[in-house]
């Protein structure tokens, strides 16, 4: 496993983005996996770094695993910001047009059909949310 600590800012999306694609290209994970855990990278870690501290600033860690043989990855978001666990709320309707719809919660929705598994826990005071991505035969 190889892991990453660093500041829960807007500005620090590229740097986890950056940490996670050396992972995966090392891993040989196709493009197509690689730009969907991007686009979940950005949601998660976005909001970790919008909300999980605000209005202060704390950190996040972000884990990189593989299992099974290279033939999955899981990226896993720590924080010690507030509890908040993003599984909890509905899905937004998609069949609304975007004005009919509430604001929020689209992001996560387009992370949980993206992957092939999400799972949040909080323990130890730790906000502890991972996705699984399968990246091989």
């Amino acid at each position: 496993m190889k892991e990453i600590t660093v500041a829960a800012t807007v500005e620090n999306i590229n740097t986890v983005t950056d940490f996670v694609e050396e992972q995966l290209e090392a891993l040989g994970c196709p493009m197509k996996a690689r730009m969907q855990i991007n686009i979940a990278i950005d949601e998660l870690f976005g909001n970790i770094a919008h909300y999980a501290y605000a209005p202060g600033v704390g950190e996040a860690t972000v884990q990189v695993e593989a299992a099974e043989n290279k033939r999955f990855v899981s990226i896993t978001f720590i924080d010690g910001g507030v509890p908040y666990d993003p599984l909890a709320a509905a899905d937004p309707d998609t069949g609304l047009s975007a004005e009919e719809r509430d604001i929020g919660g689209l992001g996560i929705y387009m992370v949980k059909k993206s992957m092939d598994a999400i799972a949040y826990r909080y323990e130890g005071g730790k906000n502890i949310l991972t996705i699984r991505k399968k990246i091989g035969d």
